[in-house]
């Protein structure tokens, strides 16, 4: 049982790591500094953190002009979710 609340304090970390790469992307891009690639948006959201990322695109409103995001985000999130659940179901 403890090896599920590993799993999912490292959900919540790497969801609030995709929350703050979003904010961070939006600080530098609103101070014209260098930005994050979206390519590192795009890993950073496929390996579990599309949620936390989609949170973040609508509190710092960032990247919603971006249909790919804007559609992207929400739906890999629903993914990562899922996949989730089931590696919960073929564990516990």
């Amino acid at each position: 049982m403890e090896g599920l609340y590993v799993w999912i304090l490292a959900m919540l970390l790497l969801n609030g790591y995709g929350f703050y790469l979003m904010g961070s992307d939006k600080n530098r891009a609103v101070k014209g500094r260098y930005r994050i690639s979206e390519k590192t948006l795009w890993l950073t959201a496929l390996f579990g953190a599309a949620a936390g990322m989609t949170i973040g695109m609508q509190v710092f409103r960032h990247k919603t002009r971006h249909l790919q995001f804007r559609l992207g985000l929400p739906a890999l999130a629903v993914i990562n979710i899922a996949v989730f659940v089931y590696i919960m179901n073929l564990l516990y």
